[in-house]
C-alpha cells in the first residue's frame, strides 16, 4: 500500500532583501520568468511528482499569493486532492506565526485531518526543479526521522548558507550550522559542502514530537532549520538527500541541479538572465516537468512597424503574450504579459513585470519594473546610477528596481 503523504509549502516570508518587489505582496507571490510567481515552481514539482494534498502556510501580506493559489490550483476534489492556502489563524493562542516551525505547530489540525505517513515541508521561494518522489523514497529506505535535501556548493562559499555536515557514511548529519567559517568539507569531494535546500521530508510522528517540544522551550527561535532539524541531528536521526542524484524527466546536462535561493534583488536578477541564453541554464521549455500557472486569455505578443530604424524586435529575450513591440528594440530581457514598448525605445537586459509601458525614446538598461511601472518618453533608467540612486532602489551590483506603480521621472 502506497505510503500517505501531506506536503506543507512554508509561504509566509516576508522577503525584506527582495524590497520594492515586496512591498505590496508576500516574497512567494513575487512574479518570476515573465508568466509565473515564486511559488508556482514548488507547487509544479509537487503536482509533477503526484503529491496532490498541499496545504500552503501563508502569513505576511498574503492576499495576492491566497488569490493566486485559489485562481490558479485547481485540483479534482472527486480524488481527495487540493492545494489550498492556509493563514495563520491563532488557533494556540492570541499570536501569529512565530517562525517556520511554530507554523507547523499551529497548524496540527491539517496533519491531524490527514493523518499522512510522512510530512514534506518545502519552501516557497526558490527556483528549482525537483521530483520530490526521489527524496520521499530515499527516507522511506533510510529509516531516518528527517531526510534534508542538500545541493553541494564550493567549500569557499560555506559562511553563504545553512551547512550540512555528514558522517563518513556520506548520508548522517553531524552537524547543521548557520553560515560557518569553519566548515568541513564533504567525504567524497573535500573542496564541497553541502547547502541546505529548505527541503525536509519527515516521519509525522517523529514532526509532531520535536515541533511540540521546540513550542515549549520559550528561548527557541522557531525555526525549522535552526532549532527543530539540530534537535533531530543531536538525536543521530537526520539523513541528507544530495540533489545531485535526483533526475527530472527531461531535464538536460545544462540545466540538471539548478537551484537558485532567489532572495536579494541581484539573485532574482541573475536568475532572469539564466533563462535567457541560447542554451538556457534553467530551462523553462522541458515539457515533460512544466512548470504551471495560471494563463489568462492574453493574445499572442506581437512585433509591429518596419519603416528604417522603426523597427519591432527582440533578440536574446523572452517575450510573453499580450506584449506589443512597437518599432522598438528588446534585448537580453524578459518580458511579461501586457507588456508595451514603444517606437524607438531601448530596453537592454530587463526585467518587466506585467502592464509595464516604455515610452518612446527611452533607454532602460539592467533593471527590473515591477507592475504597471509607465516609463515616460526619453526617460533614461540604469544609465546614470548615481541619479537613479536618488530616485530608485539600486542593488549591490548595479541593477535598478522600480516597484509596483512608482512614478518614473522623464
Amino acid at each position: 500500500m502506497a505510503a500517505k503523504v501531506l506536503a506543507i509549502v512554508l509561504a509566509g516570508g516576508e522577503g525584506k532583501r527582495l524590497m520594492p518587489l515586496t512591498a505590496d505582496r508576500a516574497k512567494p507571490a513575487v512574479p518570476f520568468g515573465g508568466m509565473y510567481r515564486m511559488v508556482d515552481f514548488v507547487l509544479s514539482n509537487l503536482a509533477n511528482a503526484g503529491f496532490l494534498k498541499i496545504v500552503v502556510l501563508t502569513q505576511y501580506k498574503s492576499h495576492s499569493l491566497d488569490r493566486h493559489i485559489t485562481k490558479t490550483w485547481r485540483m479534482s476534489t472527486l480524488l481527495g486532492n487540493y492545494v489550498t492556502p492556509v493563514p495563520a489563524q491563532q488557533r494556540r493562542g492570541p499570536w501569529w506565526f512565530a517562525g517556520s516551525a511554530d507554523a507547523i505547530y499551529q497548524s496540527f489540525n491539517l496533519i491531524n485531518d490527514e493523518q499522512p505517513d510522512y510530512v514534506i515541508v518545502f519552501g516557497a521561494d526558490h527556483i528549482y526543479r525537483m521530483d520530490p518522489r526521489q527524496m520521499v523514497d530515499d527516507h522511506i529506505a533510510s529509516g531516518a526521522a528527517v531526510t534534508v535535501a542538500g545541493i553541494r556548493q564550493p567549500l569557499s562559499m560555506a559562511d553563504q548558507f545553512g551547512v550540512i555536515e555528514v558522517g563518513e557514511d556520506g548520508k548522517r548529519i553531524r552537524a547543521f550550522r548557520e553560515k560557518p567559517t569553519d566548515a568541513v568539507g564533504l567525504p567524497d569531494a573535500p573542496d564541497q559542502i553541502y547547502a541546505s535546500m529548505g527541503n525536509y521530508v519527515f516521519s509525522t510522528r517523529a514532526l509532531c514530537e520535536v515541533v511540540e517540544r521546540d513550542a515549549a522551550d520559550k528561548t527557541s527561535k522557531h525555526d525549522m532549520g535552526g532549532s527543530i532539524i539540530p534537535m533531530l541531528v543531536e538525536r543521530g536521526e537526520a539523513n541528507v538527500y544530495d540533489f545531485k542524484d535526483n533526475e527530472v524527466p527531461g531535464s538536460t546536462d545544462r540545466d540538471r541541479g539548478y537551484w537558485r535561493d532567489v532572495g536579494t534583488l541581484d539573485s532574482f536578477y541573475d536568475a532572469h538572465m539564466d533563462l535567457i541564453n541560447v542554451h538556457p541554464v534553467f530551462n523553462l521549455y522541458n515539457f515533460d516537468w512544466p512548470i504551471y500557472t495560471d494563463q489568462p486569455p492574453y493574445p499572442p505578443a506581437k512585433f509591429v512597424h518596419q519603416w528604417g530604424e522603426r523597427v519591432g524586435r527582440a533578440v536574446g529575450s523572452m517575450i510573453s503574450p499580450g506584449a506589443v513591440i512597437s518599432g522598438s528594440l528588446v534585448e537580453n530581457s524578459v518580458v511579461s504579459p501586457k507588456v508595451k514598448v514603444h517606437s524607438w525605445a531601448q530596453v537592454d537586459g530587463a526585467v518587466l513585470m506585467e502592464g509595464v509601458e516604455i515610452g518612446r525614446h527611452a533607454v532602460v538598461r539592467r533593471a527590473i519594473l515591477d507592475k504597471n511601472v509607465f516609463v515616460p518618453e526619453g526617460a533614461e533608467i540604469g544609465v546614470d546610477l548615481e541619479k537613479d540612486r536618488q530616485r530608485y532602489t539600486v542593488s549591490d551590483n548595479g541593477v535598478v528596481v522600480i516597484g509596483k506603480g512608482q512614478r518614473v521621472e522623464p
